[in-house]
């Protein structure tokens, strides 16, 4: 790290000598990921800010081949902006949390279409664009921008808990932890701090596995001389999810054609694709055959598929049914999809496992 005056950073010296071993020891064991700058390159915001929309709430892991994917597909924003929705929503389909692919299309239009292909670069101008809340705002900034810039996701949080022995529990804890970040960021290498802080969390400070032998911060951890780093941070019980019910409905033509839904723009899995299915409720559904999409000789195959959204868990029983190919659509929003491409289709996570569900008994049956 190249030394400035404690004045310039306006870092006491012991916030100025941590934030120093934290950045030495990331520069000695930086994980090498496929949208982190290379040690001397300028990062491209549009890279950022497409692995950063990512990661909200999906692991590292995860993120990485369908970070890669959208590049080949779409290499700037401009590209994704002027590429169609729903090609967008099949390239994120598995992702989840689908409403951060409906922002991610939606912000890339306007910086394309508004902004002249460029990201603004401060934390306020960013927060103002779809789908970027405070957190990304941080990250974008300080990471792509050297914005002086907290960013504060999950890893942070169980960083800074330990290390300043923050007993309060999450959530009620973010405001102070984000203050105590804030005031440890440095004014050079923002976002090699940023980039720091995220990889000591995911591998050394790790939820269950700390490794404080080898942390750049072990001296001065006070979780750690409390001998409660393992405990932090402390969370709120959290209330058993709720559980709802339906039935899916798998609809085939004489010609192996699937029948689809669009989801509408709005609400829970918004513009996605979607075997159709009764509401789903707490009861379940007294009369299916009132729901269906279409009048039909509907068949119980006694198969379910149970799916854990954030806030409840879903139990699907599956009917299905076979028709002839002069049957109409039921509406506008249905299609009719040729079984052999449905991975092709914009299908969450929860649709895809009752497409699972069904060909491998037809599989099975062979």
């Amino acid at each position: 790290m190249s030394p400035r005056t404690m004045a310039e950073q306006g870092l006491s010296p012991k916030r100025e000598a941590e934030t120093h071993r934290l950045l030495a020891w990331y520069d000695r064991h930086r994980r090498d990921l496929p949208w982190r700058a290379k040690p001397g390159q300028v990062p491209d915001p549009y890279h950022v800010w497409l692995s950063e929309i990512m990661l909200q709430q999906t692991t590292v892991a995860t993120v990485a081949s369908y970070y890669r994917k959208f590049l080949e597909l779409w290499p700037t924003v401009e590209a994704l902006a002027a590429a169609p929705r729903e090609e967008v929503l099949k390239a994120w389909a598995g992702l989840g949390y689908y409403a951060r692919a409906r922002n991610l299309h939606a912000c890339a239009k306007v910086v394309a279409e508004e902004l002249g292909g460029r990201f603004p670069d401060t934390q306020e101008a960013l927060g103002a664009l779809p789908g970027i809340g405070p957190y990304t705002a941080g990250a974008i900034a300080a990471i792509a921008f050297d914005r002086r810039a907290a960013a504060v996701d999950g890893n942070v949080e169980r960083v800074m808990a330990r290390f300043h022995a923050i007993e309060t529990p999450l959530p009620d804890a973010k405001p102070r932890i984000r203050a105590l970040t804030a005031a440890m960021v440095p004014e050079r290498r923002t976002g090699d701090f940023a980039q720091a802080l995220m990889d000591l969390g995911a591998t050394i400070c790790t939820p269950k596995r700390l490794n404080c032998m080898i942390c750049p911060w072990t001296e001065e951890c006070a979780g750690r001389r409390a001998g409660i780093a393992d405990e932090l941070p402390r969370r709120k019980e959290k209330a058993e999810r709720p559980r709802r019910k339906g039935v899916a409905f798998w609809v085939e033509r004489d010609d192996g054609k699937v029948l689809l839904r669009e989801r509408p723009d709005k609400g829970l899995l918004g513009g996605m694709m979607e075997i159709p299915s009764t509401e789903w409720t707490a009861r379940g559904s007294t009369h299916p055959e009132a729901e269906a999409p279409l009048a039909a000789a509907w068949q119980r195959t006694g198969k379910r598929i149970e799916h854990t959204f954030t806030h409840f868990h879903l139990t699907l029983d599956i009917w299905r049914a076979r028709i002839s190919l002069e049957a109409p659509l039921p509406a506008r929003d249905y299609r009719w999809v040729p079984a052999a491409t449905l991975n092709e289709e914009a299908l969450p996570s929860v649709m895809r496992k009752i497409v699972t569900e069904v060909t491998s008994r037809r599989t099975s049956r062979r």
